[in-house]
This record gives C-alpha cells, sequence and structure tokens, in this order.
C-alpha cells in the first residue's frame, strides 16, 4: 500500500492537547481505499425529495412538515471551511465533495468554492446539486477548481419531479442546470435513486444520459429513520440491469475499497454505475468496533464537514476550529460519530 503524505509540519509522536498521541494511520488506511470526504454547507434545500437523509441531519420534508423540528445549529463560516478542508487534503483525503441540503443555497458555496487549494492529479473536487440554481450561478462555478457537477435526476418528467420532490418549477429547470453544468466544468455525472415514483422513466434517463456522454449513478434506496415510511416505494435495480445487458455486453464488479458494491457497465465509453446490495458492503478503519455496525447499511465510506456544534458538549465549534492538531487528530481517528467531522455510515 502507499505511504500517503503526513500532514505538513506534523511529528506523529507529538503530544496533542488531550494527551493523546497523533496517529494517522486510520486515515491513511481510510484514503487508500479512496474515501470521501463530504463538506455540507447548510442542511436547508429548495427540494423537498421525500427520501432525503440530508446527511444525517433533518431532513427538509421533516422541517416542512413540523416547523419545530430544525436542523442543528451552524457555527462555521468560510475560513473554517477552508482550514479544515486543506488539513484533511493535507493529510491524505483527495476525495472531496460538497452536499447540502442543497449546497448553492449557502452563502459560504461561492467564497469556499472559489477559493479551494488548487486541484491535483490525485485529488477531485465535486459539487453534488439538484440543478436548479446551477445556471443562476453559472458564471462564478466557472472560475472555481471543480472537477466535476453531480447532479440528483430523480425524474423525468413535472409529475415524477412534483410527486418525488416538490418542485413546482418543472423538469425543464433540473435539465437546464445540467446544460448549465455541462458548460462550466470537464465532467458532469447524473445521479439517480431508484424508486416506484421513477421506475418508469429509468430507461428514459439513461437513453438521455447517453445520448449526452454523460455518466450516471443508479442507487437503491437504503432505508433510514426519515424515509421508513416510505420504504414501500423501494424497487430492486435488476429491471436497470437487464436493460443495461441488453445495451453492452461491457460490464464487471467492484467489491473493493469503501461502501456499497457497484456493477459498472460501460455503453460506448459512458460510464453506469449501479449500487447494488447484492453485492454486500465494506468497511474500513475502526468499523471493527463500531457499535452501529450491525445495523449499518453502507458501510464506513465517508468523513463528512458540517458547521454545527458538537453534539457532546457545549463548546462551540468556533473555538475547537483554531487548533488544526485537533482539528485533524480526531478526522485521523476516523470515529467521530457525534462530532463535527463525521463517520458517514
Amino acid at each position: 500500500m502507499q505511504q500517503l503524505p503526513l500532514i505538513s509540519g506534523a511529528d506523529p509522536t507529538h503530544a496533542l492537547p488531550s494527551g493523546g498521541a497523533y496517529d494517522v494511520t486510520a486515515l491513511h488506511n481510510f484514503a487508500a481505499l479512496r474515501g470521501q470526504l463530504r463538506v455540507s454547507f447548510t442542511p436547508q434545500c429548495n427540494a423537498l425529495c421525500w427520501f432525503c437523509h440530508n446527511e444525517g441531519d433533518v431532513p427538509p420534508p421533516e422541517t416542512h412538515r413540523d416547523r419545530s423540528h430544525k436542523p442543528r445549529e451552524r457555527q462555521f463560516d468560510s475560513d473554517a471551511f477552508l482550514r479544515t478542508i486543506t488539513s484533511l487534503m493535507e493529510a491524505g483525503l483527495k476525495r472531496v465533495y460538497f452536499t447540502g441540503g442543497e449546497p448553492l443555497v449557502s452563502r459560504w458555496a461561492r467564497p469556499v468554492l472559489t477559493q479551494l487549494p488548487p486541484s491535483t492529479p490525485d485529488s477531485t473536487y465535486t459539487l453534488i446539486t439538484n440543478g436548479l440554481l446551477v445556471r443562476r450561478n453559472q458564471e462564478w462555478l466557472a472560475q472555481t477548481p471543480l472537477d466535476k457537477i453531480k447532479v440528483s435526476l430523480h425524474y423525468f418528467s413535472d409529475e415524477s419531479l412534483m410527486e418525488i420532490a416538490r418542485v413546482p418549477q418543472g423538469i425543464g429547470a433540473i435539465l437546464d442546470g445540467i446544460e448549465a453544468a455541462r458548460e462550466v466544468v470537464p465532467h458532469v455525472e447524473l445521479n439517480t435513486l431508484l424508486q416506484r415514483q421513477n421506475e418508469h422513466e429509468i430507461e428514459a434517463i439513461l437513453d438521455y444520459a447517453l445520448e449526452r456522454r454523460l455518466p450516471v449513478q443508479l442507487i437503491e434506496l437504503v432505508d433510514t429513520d426519515y424515509n421508513e415510511s416510505g420504504s414501500s416505494a423501494a424497487v430492486s435495480a435488476e429491471g436497470a440491469i437487464r436493460y443495461l445487458r441488453n445495451l453492452t455486453s461491457d460490464e464487471h464488479t467492484e467489491i473493493a475499497g469503501v461502501g456499497q458494491g457497484r456493477r459498472v457497465f460501460r455503453v460506448d465509453g459512458v460510464e453506469i454505475d449501479v449500487i447494488h446490495r447484492d453485492l454486500g458492503r465494506h468497511h474500513v478503519g475502526q468499523c471493527g468496533t463500531c457499535p452501529v455496525r450491525p445495523k449499518c447499511v453502507e458501510g464506513f465510506w465517508a468523513l463528512r464537514i458540517d458547521q454545527e456544534r458538537t453534539d457532546h458538549g457545549d463548546e462551540p465549534l468556533s473555538a475547537a476550529q483554531s487548533d488544526p492538531r485537533r482539528r485533524v487528530r480526531d478526522a485521523s481517528r476516523l470515529d467521530l460519530t457525534n462530532g463535527y467531522v463525521k463517520a458517514r455510515h
């Protein structure tokens, strides 16, 4: 396994403020297996997708239903985001994903994305969006080092868009966002959650993507506390797999690394991934002793940064962020299920 670099200027044996030793082994292992760093700018969103997990926070549909059920308080600013991202990238994490909610509704999206460290041959920056605000923000997005914009396309008609996300603008607004993304970044990818509401549109979505040579990731529904009432909407990927096998014989499976296994199809050089639960899930780092491992669906596949207070104390993050060694120590342990850098299960 390739040795990943330590944080610049850091001594692995240096005693940290809490008295613990600086150990980045777990972080290096996680990075070597291409684990993700997911940066959540905001829990707010301009869509109300019924299945939303909102990166572990209260999803927008739940707040819409009950105004007293709100996401956690937010305190990070753009400088805190940038310092933390830079420290973790220097520690070895290279795949950075910017999420929400909808990240483009956040006031921090522009100052963070336009001031990111330059990307390198082994690093990637990906913005995950519903596409509705890409055209409006196109000018400054073109000035960022983003490598990819990943657009959620869980619908392909006005009717399914309203049923799934309660967005009244119509599917044309989403499709225009995809075209706007294609104009400003080198790579655009689509992300589609398989469900009863769009089952009849999956072939049309695939045809649309293939005509434009856009990679697609099809995902089977993962149960969460918030989408439990809609679990009957889950559909198998088998129908999509049969359709893809009619289009190509170029298929292989990937089960190494982190997260769930996937089937990878290539149709005229365009990659279509199917996240297929039948291929199992894969763990990394300290998952062997994780107390929620028996209930885990996807495996330990990402660290998440957001701008909330810590859940295990009343110290605001703005104080904690002043010590970068503490930030990276916590992240390198890969076990902060209640902190501001979190294991993503």
